[in-house]
């Protein structure tokens, strides 16, 4: 019998990141856990896990810029993908009545997604913490009946906290989309049927019609394009690199044809990776 595979994610046991993780690679996946973005990249570098599962935009909240920023940065290839459905649940140290909490605790972003919940509990004050299952370790942990945690059900399981309440998010169409990534040539950890993506990023010269000719190299092949993305580029003020999905592989002639295109006017241009999608 094979080892688990080692994946780094950030957060602690129960974060959301593991449950992607596990969607993608199995329940016996070995977790790294990590307090940072950056730590969670550096530890696949460094071979310590396998892979890492980045969360890259959630359907709510928009992108997570760091990771995007991080893909270019780390020398880490995208191996592939998976959106998970996002629940909060209240979870505390005992089982007591929502009207005697004073505390809550979680991810800010979590917090914003129960903005509506917070507002019908005036007494129940929003504390941010660095990750959703953190602040149920540390609230069943501390013992402070007043206190409580939003985070998911798997993390109240872990921590043995109780739910008090779940499905506490403002919009039950709540996803965050994952990517999962290794090291350039590492063997696929995911086989998939169904459709492929390929993620990219660009520069272009800063000037009249440049974004438009690179789009246009993609339209005139038929080539769906399911995101496009710009993040400033560090130490060149108004200027940006351009993060672009489509779908497709990049050993399907026409998307080869699109890159070698795209690549004769663009500053720059590199592949992050062609991988199965898998929701």
């Amino acid at each position: 019998m094979s080892d688990p595979i080692r994946v780094a994610y950030q957060g602690e046991p129960g974060a959301f990141s593991e449950g992607a993780a596990k969607r993608m690679l199995g329940a016996s996946i070995s977790g790294v856990p990590c307090r940072t973005f950056e730590e969670m990249f550096a530890t696949v570098v460094r071979g310590d896990a396998v892979c890492c599962v980045a969360p890259i935009e959630n359907s709510l909240a928009g992108s997570i810029h760091r990771n995007y920023d991080l893909l270019l940065e780390t020398e880490l290839t995208i191996s592939g993908e998976t959106n998970l459905r996002i629940v909060h649940n209240l979870i505390a140290g005992s089982t007591i009545p929502v009207s005697e909490l004073r505390r809550v605790y979680s991810h800010p972003v979590a917090l914003a997604q129960c903005a509506k919940f917070l507002a019908a509990n005036p007494a129940i004050e929003a504390m941010p913490m660095h990750d959703t299952a953190g602040a149920v370790r540390m609230v069943v942990e501390g013992g402070r009946p007043e206190e409580a945690a939003i985070a998911s059900a798997e993390a109240a399981a872990i921590y043995g906290g109780s739910i008090l309440a779940s499905g506490i998010e403002d919009d039950p169409q709540n996803f965050t989309r994952f990517l999962l990534m290794t090291r350039h040539g590492a063997p696929p950890l995911i086989e998939s049927p169904r459709k492929w993506k390929t993620s990219i990023v660009f520069r272009m010269p800063n000037k009249p019609g440049s974004l438009f000719r690179a789009i246009a190299a993609f339209a005139l092949l038929d080539i769906d394009l399911a995101k496009i993305e710009s993040r400033p580029v560090h130490g060149k003020p108004w200027e940006y690199s351009f993060y672009l999905d489509l779908i497709g592989a990049v050993t399907e002639p026409k998307v080869a044809r699109a890159l070698d295109n795209l690549s004769s006017m663009a500053e720059m241009v590199k592949v992050l990776g062609s991988y199965p999608t898998r929701w």
